[in-house]
C-alpha cells in the first residue's frame, strides 16, 4: 500500500492512523495519571511500558516517515510546494536526529504473526504472488526466523527512509549552487559543509546496499554501460536508483566522479542515471507483461520507479534550471557565465527528453492495459483463478455457503454469505485494478506535462 498510486487513499490512511496513534499518547498520560490517583501501581507500570513499545513501534515509526514522503512525490512536480515541506521538516534534519534516536533504541513488533494467515506470513512476504506450492509453503517452523529477519528489514528499511528527506534537499540545494554565475544570481554561496555531509550520507547509504562507497559508484558506472551484470532483489533496486540519482547531485559540485574510457561509458553522471532509469522501467515493462496475467507482479515497483527516483531526479533538473534562468526566462548568450553553463543546459535538455521517452513507454503501456474489453480482463482472471491454488479456496468456499444454507446464523452473516460468489470477487479485482491502472497513467501524464514545461524554459 505504501507505494501504491492511490495517493489519496494512502494519504487518508495515514493521516487516520497517525491521528489514533498521537491522540492515544495524549490520553494514556491522563490514563497514568488516574490509575496512580486509584493506587493502581500495576497499572501505572503497564501504561508506561504499554506507551513506550508503541512508541518504538515499527509500523508507527515507518508511517511517520512515510506520510511526508508521499507528500514529497505528491507534490514533486512543483519545486515551490516542495521546499516548503522539507522547511517544514528542518531540510530533513529533523530524521536525520530522529534515525540517531532510534538507533539507540530497540523497535518493537507489536504485531502477534501467529494470527497470520499461511500465505502471509509476515508483511514483507506474500507467497501467493509466487507458484502455489501447498498450505506446507509455509511451516509454522519456520516463524522465529522469518519474525527475525523481518525485524531486522524493517529496522534498515526505516533508517534508509529517513536519510530521503535530507538527501533530496541536499541534491536541490547541490544542484542549484553548482551552476556557475548563480551567486550573481540569486545571492546563493556554496558551503563545503553541505558537500561533506552530501558525500557522508552517500557513505552510510552505500552501506545500507552492502557495498563500500567506491564500489558502489564503479558498480553503477559498469551496470550503465553494460560492462557489468547486476543481479539484485526487486526490494533493492530503489535503493540503487536513488543512490544514483543523489550521486549525480553529488558529483555537480565536488567533481569527484572520473569516468573510465570507451564507447559505452557515460560521458557524465547526467547520462549515467539517464541510462539507468530508462534500463529498470523498460525491463520491468517488459517482464510485467499483460497485467491481467499477473495482477500485481512488478507494477507497485514500477511506480516507486517513476514516482520516487525519477522525481528526485527530475527535481534536481529542475534546481539547475531554476539557477540558469532565476527569473523563469530564457538569457541571451554571448557572456562568459553563460558559455561555461552552455554544456549544463545541453545535459538537462538531454535529462528531460530521456525522462519523458521513459514516462512514455509506461504511459502507452498503460493505455493499452485499460482499452482491453473489461469481459476479457474478467474472462481470463477467473479461469486462471479457477485452475490455480485460490480456486480450490473459492470450491471450498462455495460449499460452505451451501451448507449453510437454512441455518441460523444471524443476519449480518446470513447476508454476506448470500452476497458471495466468486465472479463478483473477480469482477472486483478487475475494477480495482483499472482504478490503479488510472491513477498510476494520471500521475506519468503530469510527469511529462511538468518536464515539457522545464524544457521550454531552456
Amino acid at each position: 500500500m505504501l507505494v501504491s498510486p492511490l495517493w489519496a487513499d494512502l494519504n487518508d490512511l495515514l493521516k487516520d492512523y497517525l491521528k489514533f496513534m498521537d491522540d492515544h499518547f495524549r490520553e494514556s498520560a491522563d490514563l497514568t495519571f488516574l490509575a496512580y490517583r486509584h493506587r493502581n501501581y500495576s497499572k501505572v507500570i503497564e501504561f508506561v511500558q504499554f506507551k513506550e513499545r508503541l512508541q518504538c513501534s515499527g509500523q508507527y515509526i515507518m508511517a511517520k516517515i512515510e506520510s511526508p514522503i508521499l507528500q514529497l512525490k505528491q507534490n514533486s512536480n512543483n519545486i515551490t510546494e516542495e521546499e516548503s515541506i522539507l522547511e517544514s521538516l528542518r531540510c530533513g534534519t529533523h530524521f536525520m536526529e530522529l534515525s540517531n534516536e532510534i538507533r539507540s533504541k530497540s523497535l518493537t513488533f507489536n504485531e502477534d504473526l501467529k494470527l497470520r494467515p499461511w500465505w502471509t506470513p509476515t508483511y514483507d512476504k506474500n507467497y501467493l504472488l509466487g507458484p502455489f506450492e501447498g498450505v506446507s509453503y509455509c511451516p509454522r517452523e519456520n516463524m522465529h526466523n522469518q519474525m527475525k529477519q523481518t525485524e531486522s528489514n524493517v529496522l534498515k528499511t526505516v533508517e534508509k527512509r529517513f536519510l530521503l528527506p535530507r538527501m533530496i534537499y541536499l541534491s536541490m540545494y547541490s544542484a542549484s549552487t553548482s551552476v556557475k554565475g548563480s551567486i550573481e544570481a540569486n545571492g546563493s554561496v556554496v558551503d563545503p559543509k553541505f558537500s561533506s555531509e552530501q558525500k557522508m550520507l552517500l557513505e552510510r547509504y552505500a552501506k545500507f546496499l552492502e557495498f563500500p562507497f567506491q564500489d558502489a559508484i564503479e558498480l553503477v558506472l559498469g551496470v550503465s554501460s553494460g560492462q557489468k551484470p547486476f543481479e539484485v532483489p526487486n526490494s533493492d533496486i530503489i535503493d540503487w536508483m536513488n543512490f544514483a540519482v543523489f550521486l549525480n547531485a553529488w558529483n555537480l559540485s565536488s567533481h569527484e566522479i572520473s569516468f573510465p574510457d570507451g564507447k559505452d561509458s557515460p560521458s557524465t553522471t547526467w547520462n549515467l542515471v539517464n541510462t539507468l532509469l530508462r534500463k529498470y522501467v523498460l525491463d520491468k515493462i517488459e517482464s510485467a507483461g499483460p497485467i491481467i496475467s499477473s495482477p500485481g507482479g512488478d507494477l507497485p515497483l514500477l511506480v516507486q520507479l517513476i514516482t520516487e527516483p525519477l522525481a528526485w531526479h527530475a527535481l534536481v533538473i529542475h534546481s539547475c534550471i531554476r539557477s540558469l534562468h532565476p527569473s523563469g526566462k530564457k538569457k541571451k548568450k554571448g557572456g562568459p557565465v553563460d558559455q561555461s553553463n552552455s554544456q549544463l543546459s545541453n545535459e538537462l535538455l538531454n535529462s528531460i527528453q530521456s525522462l519523458c521517452d521513459t514516462i512514455e513507454v509506461v504511459s502507452k503501456w498503460l493505455k493499452e492495459q485499460l482499452k482491453k474489453p473489461s469481459d476479457e480482463k474478467f474472462e481470463y482472471i477467473f479461469s486462471s483463478v479457477e485452475k490455480s491454488g485460490p480456486g480450490k479456496v473459492f470450491k471450498t468456499l462455495e460449499i460452505c455457503v451451501e451448507q449453510m444454507k437454512g441455518v441460523e446464523l444471524g443476519d449480518r452473516i446470513l447476508e454476506s454469505l448470500h452476497s458471495w460468489a466468486p465472479a463478483d470477487v473477480v469482477r472486483n479485482i478487475s475494477v480495482g485494478q483499472d482504478g490503479l491502472l488510472s491513477e498510476f497513467l494520471k500521475i506519468c501524464e503530469l510527469k511529462i506535462k511538468s518536464l515539457q514545461a522545464l524544457r521550454l524554459q531552456l
